[in-house]
Order: structure tokens, then sequence, then C-alpha cells
């Protein structure tokens, strides 16, 4: 049974497998890893993890990141951005990502329910979601967990209403 849980250094060779399964580029959604983000030693892990606290750190959007986690492996991770900033209004409030080898096991839409769930216990009345237009699957995941489309130029942009239901 998968479960999400706060980054944490004691999953660094769980990470790494994970990382190198993706293969180079920035590709990781969900993880808030930047270029120069040093991850293979235990020390820069140790730091790296640090910065993901669910502490505010002034150069980095405030951010949750959980990591996808099943039997002591790194499946993917997914960032709630709390701030209406230009980066979110780019990439969206939410970002996921599944390592090649767990995807088609429903893990994204899984962890995306419980991410919207903190969204708006966070107070947050409705998300903005972004995926490549090709990326047929991300969108399948976005629109089963409520996901309206808005346009697909550049990209697919989806928004999911958090309000709660009024009561009659």
């Amino acid at each position: 049974m998968p479960e999400l849980i706060a980054p944490t250094a004691r999953l660094h060779a769980a990470w790494l497998e994970a990382h190198h399964e993706w293969g180079p580029g920035a590709h990781e959604d969900g993880f808030g890893l930047d270029d120069g983000d040093e991850v293979e030693s235990p020390s820069g892990f140790a730091a790296w993890v640090a910065l993901l606290a669910d502490e505010p750190d002034p150069s980095r959007a405030r951010c949750t990141f959980r990591w996808i986690v099943e039997d002591g492996r790194v499946l993917g991770g997914i960032a709630l951005r709390h701030r209406d900033d230009d980066f979110t209004r780019r990439a969206g409030h939410i970002g996921y990502g599944i390592r090649p080898s767990a995807r088609r096991r429903g893990l994204a839409s899984w962890a995306l329910g419980r991410m919207l769930v903190l969204a708006r216990t966070a107070g947050l009345r409705r998300v903005l979601l972004v995926c490549e237009t090709g990326n047929l699957a991300s969108a399948k995941t976005i629109e089963l967990n409520g996901g309206v489309l808005e346009t697909t130029r550049p990209a697919r942009r989806y928004w999911i209403d958090l309000a709660p239901a009024h009561r009659a």
C-alpha cells in the first residue's frame, strides 16, 4: 500500500534509485529538484531534503513536498505550491511525477486526490494544474480528480475547484 510521506534523508538510496531510473534532464516533477542541487552524496542529499521542509525558504516558493513511497521504494513525488506567484501561474499549484517503472498503477491520481485535500485544508479555493499537451496520462489523472480544461496552448491548463459544496 503506497503512502505519502514528507521528504526524508533516510531514503537517500531509494530516492537515488528512482532519480537514476528517470535519467538525465529536468523531468522529475514533484520533487523540487533544481539544477544546482547536489543529491548524490549523503550530506548533499540531507541539505537538499532540509530545503524541502514545510517551513518557508525565501529562495523557493512556499511549497509542501511529499514522496510516494511503497515498501521502502520511492515511486514518485508531488508538490503543492501555496502561493499565486509567477512560477505557480506557469507551472500550476500542484506538480507530480511517477518513476517510469511505477506508472499505470493509478499512483498519480491517488496522490493528487490526497494533495487536493491538503490544498483545501490549507485554504486554497481552487488550484491550477498544468501538463504538456501530449501528456494524455497526466491529463486523464487531472480530469479524474475534477480538473476542468481551460486551454491547450501552450500546455494543457486545468482548474480544480476546492470550494466546499453548498448544502441546501
